[in-house]
């Protein structure tokens, strides 16, 4: 393989995140979730590793599906508590120069032309090393807490998210021409007012006539990062997505959804390696496959079943209380999470998923593929998925906070280095640049943004 892995480090802005019950381990360092500087150092470290970036995810609700409380969530700290991830980036951003931040933020809750607002702030001081993660939320304590009451329908929220997108796009591209800020002291002029521009947006869902209030910023456009897995979820990441981050359980799983997504970017005229696709795994790793394989077994002892069907009932939306622990669960349909359902009645078509077993694959990493080993082992299994499927790198979890992607960046990081699989130095200076090259550090052209882009005055 000649290709470098992309490696992003995939974390949660709380004391744990997708591993259940493993915040009583005694070297979890989840209680520190609120020391920035516990933040700065992790970030640094990661860093010095070559990793693309941090990539948080955020949740504007709570789970609360399970026995109809949120009891569980809060017991096991089920991705509760939960501080916002944007405030974290300036500081990391501060302490590093090359390290990438994805953000999480949704099309439900926001309005467009205040989260166009925060994110070319956050493009504009980290130097352009921003990248937003568009989800369109499937919690009903969010849409209770908010104000709309009840959740709108997943097809409606993708059909939301894609005038939302078209907003944000013409607001980054198409307001401000890229020399609109003058900054001629002789003239008294600081931004030159006929080159910037209505954007004149009314649609379905919004009206956004006016002018963006921010000047563009390195990147003008954040990377965009998009994760659904349903058919509307995979039409919106092959329109507009740079980055697609993916949770399969097999290779071939994957493989199939990876070929599935280009041939959707082609239809929309995009090049298909216009799209990183990042793989969710789990990395347990030591000097030896024999201390790795120990520190498993450790972990399993800390997995907690309510904590994991917490998080079950909140992604599904389905209160997995109602089970029988030891008895098959069967397919059901719910409005919150389609694809975590379909996760499990579809991993193994011989298999007859209990919640228990739900339970047990969920408590280590969530539903990612957890891989265990010294770090020749971890990195042929990388290596392997790489080649076998297309992807081009992992959004790499965690069961004990900060400390596994630590042993991660110290045993595998230097063996797939010496593979010459990961970089050792950085490309460019933006996060688009980390992704795809040097000197790119803008949307590719055959992004829809770049349509609305605006490089000098004499354009319309």
């Amino acid at each position: 393989m000649t290709k470098q892995i992309k490696v992003f480090a995939f974390d949660f802005n709380g004391p744990a995140h997708l591993s259940a019950g493993l915040w009583r381990h005694e070297k979890d360092g989840g209680t520190e979730y609120t020391n920035v500087h516990r933040w700065i150092e992790y970030a640094q470290m990661l860093e010095r590793a070559g990793f693309d970036g941090m990539f948080f995810a955020d949740n504007n609700g709570y789970h609360d599906k399970y026995n109809g409380t949120v009891d569980a969530a809060l017991r096991d700290a089920a991705q509760l508590p939960a501080n916002d991830p944007a405030f974290l980036v300036p500081a990391l951003a501060a302490a590093t120069r090359h390290l990438g931040f994805g953000v999480t933020s949704s099309t439900a809750y926001d309005h467009p032309y205040t989260l166009a607002r925060k994110f070319a702030t956050l493009d504009h001081v980290t130097g352009g090393r921003i990248g937003w993660n568009v989800v369109t939320s499937y919690s009903d304590s969010a849409a209770r807490n908010l104000g709309t009451g009840t959740q709108t329908a997943h097809d409606d929220r993708y059909e939301i998210a894609e005038e939302f997108l078209d907003v944000v796009l013409k607001l980054w591209e198409g307001s401000w021409d890229d020399d609109a800020v003058v900054r001629d002291k002789a003239s008294g002029t600081y931004v030159d007012p006929s080159r910037v521009h209505e954007i004149g947006h009314e649609g379905k869902h919004f009206t956004v006539p006016g002018i963006f209030i921010c000047e563009p910023s390195p990147q003008r456009s954040p990377v965009i990062f998009q994760a659904g897995g349903s058919p509307r979820g995979v039409a919106l990441a092959a329109k507009t997505a740079e980055a697609v981050f993916m949770n399969a359980a097999t290779k071939a799983g994957l493989k199939k959804q990876i070929d599935a997504l280009r041939a959707k970017a082609v239809e929309f005229d995009r090049d298909p390696s216009h799209i990183t696709v990042l793989q969710m795994v789990t990395v347990i790793s030591a000097p030896t496959d024999e201390e790795a394989q120990a520190k498993y077994e450790d972990y399993l002892k800390y997995v907690d079943y309510d904590g994991a069907m917490a998080r079950y009932s909140g992604w599904t939306g389905l209160d997995m209380a109602q089970f029988d622990p030891d008895q098959p669960f069967e397919d059901v349909k719910t409005n919150a999470g389609q694809t975590m359902v379909d996760f499990f009645t579809k991993i193994d078509p011989e298999k007859r998923w209990t919640p228990r077993d739900i339970a047990e694959y969920n408590g280590i990493g969530g539903t990612s593929p957890v891989i265990v080993g010294s770090p020749k082992t971890v990195a042929d299994e990388l290596v392997s998925w790489i080649e076998e499927t297309g992807a081009d790198g992992f959004n790499i979890s965690h069961a004990v906070k900060f400390r596994d992607i630590e042993d991660f960046a110290a045993y595998v990081v230097p063996e797939l280095q010496a593979r010459g699989v990961m970089r050792t130095a950085y490309d460019g200076d933006t996060l688009r640049e980390s992704l795809f090259g040097a000197g790119q550090a803008r949307l590719a052209s055959d992004h829809p943004g770049a349509a609305y882009h605006r490089t000098r005055t004499t354009q319309a």
